[in-house]
Parts: structure tokens; C-alpha cells; sequence
């Protein structure tokens, strides 16, 4: 679950220790890991004591493996800088917390020491944050520190700021409920850290091996067969990693080569791999370190978000599937013969230590667990599960694994806790219902229009940006909007249908006093869209308060923070900025940008999803809905995917695209259970005609 933009050069430049130095920070590692797990059943001290001690660890880890100058990573001078720079930072993170209760009493007056601390806290997050993932976030939190100190009195309009005191600044980017040791920290020193100790023993015990296994033991043999193992085998992964890049270069080494060797062209195996493994953050139960931030966003239990994400994620990796054996019918490939993988030996191998562990983390989620509890009786079932495999775990390979552990936690744990800055002065100034505002009116109340103007966003924060970070900056901007519009939807359909109750009615003649008269009697979905997008927003709150249900309203808001998690995941997959499609480049031997197009094309489903569930009850929670929704979305992207890639099971003409493109549209269109089955008989009318046509000979590859 390490977060992408680790793969921009930071494993290259990582300082590597050896002898007592590499013994010394792995004891420590295996200290901050076995704490956190101890903290997690007895919370013994309090919850800003255990950020600011989890932001202590990470940094002083983050300072002693990645230098300030990479091209000085073996200079001893260096190496001491770099550790008494994350002792400071340390000792400052742990020094705050004792430093609240004075600084009340003081009516928060901070002392030259408390400057100093807070300094360095703020000064190691930028800086560590800047080494591991680049300059973007850097520059993120100085224009928000600065905006809200400086000059944010200086810009005119609905941005305009009259600025704080330093002293106020400093305080609340420290001790704020959103602040560095606030809310997001405590994500990430609880459910975070601790699935991703998890992951690092699912991977230590073998796991991956059994994942790889397993896919070629399903899909080995069929059409297309490398390819869709690459679809398994990361979407499997995904539950350990849940990161793309993680995900890539994992299972990618022996998927690309697989795929190559079956005849798909370099850069289309490297695109299948880039995008299966974009997938892995969009997988229950784990889905990287977004779903835990969802889940505080929005308070909605992280057991219904994963709950409801099960279906849509399935949905993106079939949509990856179909384009890959459409491509392979395309090519004309053939099955390759059998590597001797069955499903009995890959689970004799190493099925235990994954599917009991994970078999029984989802069910004491289910069972009403909290993650935190889920995910350390998990570790314990892995230790346990392992006995039962090929691959035990004794003491060494648990060490190994909360070293593991550990050291893959240190890049997000610093990440989340200095995003929590911009959070923090996003929150204070208001920044994020203006923002909303503008893309309400940007958008005309249109809700695919704003879906667009999210996605562009997602895209140019992607670009600087670890997926998380993104998510977390585009929810706390312009979730609220999104969350608005899809609500919005139950208000116009009660007002087509004249169905509004006698207290909405009052308030929607205060914003649109000049269709009083219609308001009595039905009208057109598009003329009831027009009033209810124009409403003002003192208007439009209060008019959602009455009509829509409360739990509309709750999947209004897990529906909006979902698509804005998926949009935020395109930056894996788009040029010009596609790490994980840069990283299967590099495996598969093929050009960069040219995998970078071919993984935005297979990862149509990024797109695709997000729009069915702000058009229909996908995320309700109602599964006879969902199914029925997820059944026709199935024929809806094969032929969406037939028509992209010109070719079903035989290729088809562009006439032929056009109509099954079509289908494709019919099959997705919301609330219309009529056009749906059309749509989908269509779609198989049109299979059942390509299979009887002759198949021409191979194309060159």
C-alpha cells in the first residue's frame, strides 16, 4: 500500500545500511511496528501522543534512508546530517505533545521552545515529504501556510482571506483537528499502518507466490490467458499492496514476459499490467490508504465503503479482461500449453496463507469488528495459516515482516501527517465550499459536467501528487459539490413528478419565485433539472434537507468521495504522468508514452464506473439493485471495449462499431430497465452473428 509516487528515482536513491547501522534501524522498525500493534488493543496513551510518536518514528526512518542530496547518498557528512537533522525532528514531534497542556495554560501563547518544535515538525514534513515524493507537496503546504499568514489579504473575490496571527497559524497546523497530528495522522498510525503490516506478512508468508499460482492455474490455458492471469494476479494483489506501482512491478515481471510470449506486442502487455494493477486500490478489503480516509471524510463505517466497493471493482477488472481477450481474438492468438499449475498444487504451495487470513479479516468486518482489530487477528492468521504451507513463518520471518512493515510505512505515514497542513488551511479559510460553488457553477448543475471537471482536476493533481494525497485535496475541495448534485437528483425527480410536499414547495418559491405556477403540477425532467440547478445554495441546502431521505443523502456522500477515489487513481494510467504504466514500460522493454496510451485506453473503466454510480442506486447498499446494475453494466463495457478495439470474437467493420457502441450506451442507461435489456439482447444478438463469421488469418504482431 506504499504510495506510487515512491517510484519517482527514491528506490534508487535510498541509502542503504549495512552491519550494526542496518541492525540498529531494523530493531527500530520492529520496535515502532510492534508498538503501534500494542497501542492498537490498549490505548495507554492518548490519541495526539500516538500521531505525534507515529510522525516521530516515520521521520527519524524517512531522514536515515533517503539523503537530502541523492548524489551524496555514500558521504558520511551526509549520512550525519541526515541523522541528526530526523533526531531533531524526532525529539520536536515527541517534545508537542507534553507542550499542549502548558500552552493553554498560557491562554495558547506559544514559548521560543514551542516555536521551535512546531518549526521543526513543520520544516521535517516539508522537507522529508519533498525528498520521497517530490516538490509538489512542499509547495502545497508553503502557499497554504503562507496564504492564510500573508497573502491571502492581498487577492481580491471569493478567495480573499484576511489573514491570522503566526502564532495562530503555527498552533493550529500542530494541534487542529485537521492539522498535522489531527485526523489524518490518526488514519495513518491506526488502520493504515496496521494493514499494511498486514500486507507485508501476507507477503513475507508467500502470498504472492500463491496469487501468481493461482492466476496461471485459472487462466493459463484459456484465449488470451497471460493476459487475464496479469487481470487476476493484480487484482489478488491488490488486497496485499493496494498500491499500482507496487502492484506493477510485483507481479508484472512475470506477467509481461508471459504476455509477450503468447504474442500480445510489448507495449500492450506492459498497458494490460499498468492497468490491472491500477485496480489494486480500487479492491476491498484493503484499497490502499484511501478507504480508511473515506471512511473518516464521510463517517460512513469502513465495512459498508468496502462493502459497496466490491461489485465496481469487479466490474474495472472485468472491463481490463474483455479488452484483453478481445485484442488476443483480434491477433488470432492461440492458448498456450499448459505449465503443469493446477489449482490443487498452487493451494497446497500457499493457499492457506492467503485465503484464510483474508477469508477471515472480511469476516470480522462483517461480523462488526473494527479494522484495527481485524487487521492484527489477520497478522496473527497469517503466522498461523503459514504452518500450514509450504513456507513457514518462524521468529526470523515475522521480524522480517514488521521490519518489512515498517519500512514500507515510511513514505505515507510522513505523507499523510504534513497533507493534514493543507487540509488544515483548506478547513480554516473556507477554501473548500468556494471551490464547490465554482464547480456547481461551472458545471450549470449539469452532473456530468462536474464528473468532467473532477476528472481534469484529478489529472492535474495526479501529475505531483500520490494518489492519496490527491484524493484527499480534490474530496476536501469539491466532494461537497458532487454530493449536492447527486442529491439533487431525488429533488428533480419529485419535482418532474409534482410530488413535492407543501414545506419544499415554500422554499423553492424563494429561489425560483418565477415558476410558481408550475410547480403544481408535473413537468419534464429537464425543465425540473434547469430550476433546481439554477437555485441559489442558501436555497438548494435546505430544499435537500426536506426531500431527500436520509439515507439518499448518506449515499449522495459515499457516492461522490467514491468517484472522486477512482478519478484520483487515472494518474497511474495517463500520460503524460503514468508511473505505473512507466513501470510495466520499463519491464515489458517497450516505449514509455506508448504503454502510457495503452494502459489510459484499457483503463477505460476509471472513467466509465464513476459515472454509472452518480447516475444510478449502485452504492446504495441495496444489493438486488447493485446486481441487477452490475449485470447489464457487464454487457454494457464488453461492448463499449468490442467497439474501441474494433472486434468481438472476429474483428467487426466500423458500421458494425458504431451500432454495438450503442448497445454498449443502452446497457448502461440509468433507470430504464426496458432500454437496459434492449441494449443487452443487442449485445448478444451481435456476439452470437461475430461468432459465425469466419475467422481471418493472424495478424502480424
Amino acid at each position: 500500500m506504499a504510495e506510487d509516487n515512491e517510484t519517482r528515482g527514491q528506490d534508487e536513491a535510498r541509502r542503504e545500511f549495512s552491519g550494526a547501522g542496518e541492525m540498529a534501524l531494523h530493531i527500530l522498525c520492529f520496535v515502532i511496528s510492534v508498538g503501534h500493534i500494542y497501542v492498537a488493543f490498549d490505548p495507554i496513551i492518548s490519541e495526539l501522543q500516538r500521531n505525534a510518536y507515529h510522525f516521530a518514528g516515520f521521520a527519524f526512518l524517512a531522514a536515515a534512508y533517503n539523503p537530502m542530496f541523492t548524489g551524496r547518498i555514500r558521504s558520511r557528512g551526509m549520512l550525519i546530517f541526515d541523522l541528526t537533522f530526523g533526531t531533531l525532528v524526532a525529539a520536536a514531534a515527541i517534545y508537542l505533545p507534553a507542550a499542549e497542556t502548558p500552552i493553554y495554560d498560557r491562554g495558547v501563547n506559544l514559548i521560543w521552545l514551542d516555536w521551535v518544535a512546531i518549526a521543526l515538525c513543520v520544516i521535517g514534513g516539508i522537507e522529508l515529504t519533498r525528498r520521497m515524493t517530490g516538490i509538489v507537496i512542499p509547495i502545497l503546504v508553503i502557499l497554504s501556510l503562507t496564504y492564510v499568514g500573508l497573502w491571502g489579504a492581498w487577492i481580491g473575490g471569493v478567495f480573499s482571506f484576511p489573514g491570522l496571527s503566526w502564532e495562530t497559524i503555527a498552533f493550529r497546523s500542530i494541534f487542529g483537528d485537521d492539522a498535522m497530528f489531527g485526523t489524518i495522522a490518526r488514519i495513518s498510525s491506526t488502520y493504515v499502518f496496521l494493514f499494511i503490516i498486514f500486507g507485508a506478512f501476507l507477503l513475507r508468508s508467500g502470498a504472492g507466490d500463491f496469487v501468481i499460482n493461482l492466476a496461471r492455474a485459472v487462466a493459463g490455458r484459456m484465449v488470451g490467458g497471460p493476459g487475464i492471469v496479469a487481470v487476476i494476479a493484480s487484482g489478488l494483489t491488490g488486497t496485499i499492496s493496494g498500491s499500482a506501482v507496487a502492484n506493477t512491478a510485483s507481479t508484472g515481471v512475470i506477467t509481461i514476459p508471459l504476455m509477450k510470449k503468447a504474442g500480445f506486442k510489448p507495449t500492450f502487455a506492459g498497458g494490460v499490467e499498468a492497468a490491472s494493477s491500477t485496480g489494486g486500490q480500487l479492491m476491498p478489503p484493503i484499497m490502499g490508504a484511501g478507504a480508511f480516509v473515506m471512511s473518516t471524510f464521510t463517517q460512513i463505517s469502513y465495512e459498508k465503503i468496502v462493502a459497496v466497493a466490491a461489485l465496481p471493482a469487479l466490474l474495472y477488472f472485468l472491463s481490463v479482461a474483455f479488452f484483453v481477450r478481445i485484442e488476443a481474438r483480434r491477433l488470432n492468438l492461440q492458448p498456450m500449453p499448459s505449465d503443469g499449475e493446477t489449482l490443487g498444487s498452487a493451494f497446497r504451495k500457499g493457499g492457506a496463507s492467503f485465503v484464510i487470513p483474508i477469508a477471515g479479516l472480511i469476516t470480522m468486518l462483517v461480523m462488526g469488528f473494527t479494522p484495527t482489530y481485524a487487521a492484527v487477528f489477520g497478522i496473527l492468521a497469517v503466522i498461523a495459516s503459514s504452518w500450514l504451507t509450504e513456507n513457514r513463518m518462524g521468529p526470523k520471518a515475522v521480524f522480517e515482516a514488521l521490519v518489512m512493515g515498517a519500512k514500507g510505512m515510511m513514505m505515507t505515514a510522513v505523507l499523510l501527517c504534513t497533507v493534514g497542513i493543507v487540509v488544515n488551511v483548506i478547513s480554516t479559510a473556507g477554501v473548500g465550499n468556494t471551490f464547490s460553488l465554482m464547480i456547481a457553477g461551472w458545471s450549470g448543475g449539469n452532473l456530468l459536467i462536474a464528473i468532467v471537471l473532477i476528472a481534469l482536476a484529478s489529472l492535474v493533481l495526479g501529475m505531483g501528487l500520490p494518489v492519496t494525497a490527491a484524493y484527499i485535496v480534490l474530496a476536501t475541495l469539491s466532494a461537497p459539490a458532487l454530493a449536492g448534485m447527486i442529491s439533487d437528483r431525488v429533488v428533480i425527480d419529485a419535482l418532474a413528478a409534482g410530488t413535492l410536499a407543501e414545506p419544499a414547495k415554500a422554499v423553492l418559491m424563494l429561489g425560483a419565485p418565477e415558476h410558481m405556477a408550475a410547480f403544481a403540477a408535473p413537468m419534464s425532467a429537464a425543465d425540473a433539472a434547469a430550476i433546481i440547478g439554477g437555485l441559489p445554495l442558501e436555497v438548494a441546502a435546505p430544499l435537500r434537507e426536506l426531500v431527500v431521505p436520509p439515507e439518499a443523502a448518506v449515499t449522495a456522500i459515499l457516492t461522490a468521495h467514491m468517484i472522486i477515489f477512482w478519478l484520483s487513481q487515472d494518474s497511474n494510467v495517463t500520460p503524460p504522468v503514468a508511473l505505473a504504466s512507466f513501470t510495466a514500460a520499463a519491464i515489458a522493454k517497450a516505449p514509455a508514452m506508448a504503454t502510457g496510451v495503452a494502459s489510459w485506453k484499457l483503463a477505460k473503466g476509471l472513467y466509465i464506473v464513476p459515472i454509472i454510480m452518480a447516475y444510478s442506486p449502485f452504492l446504495s447498499g441495496d444489493w438486488l439493485v447493485a446486481l441487477e446494475i452490475f449485470f447489464f453494466s457487464i454487457f454494457g463495457i464488453y461492448a463499449l471495449a468490442a467497439a474501441m478495439q474494433g472486434c468481438m470474437e472476429r474483428p467487426i467493420g466500423w458500421i458494425e462499431r458504431a451500432i454495438i457502441a450503442v448497445a454498449g450506451v443502452a446497457c448502461l442507461w440509468p433507470g430504464n430497465l426496458m432500454i437496459d435489456i434492449a441494449g443487452a439482447l443487442a449485445v448478444i444478438g451481435f456476439l452470437i452473428f461475430n461468432i459465425r463469421k469466419p475467422m481471418p488469418s493472424a495478424e502480424p504482431t
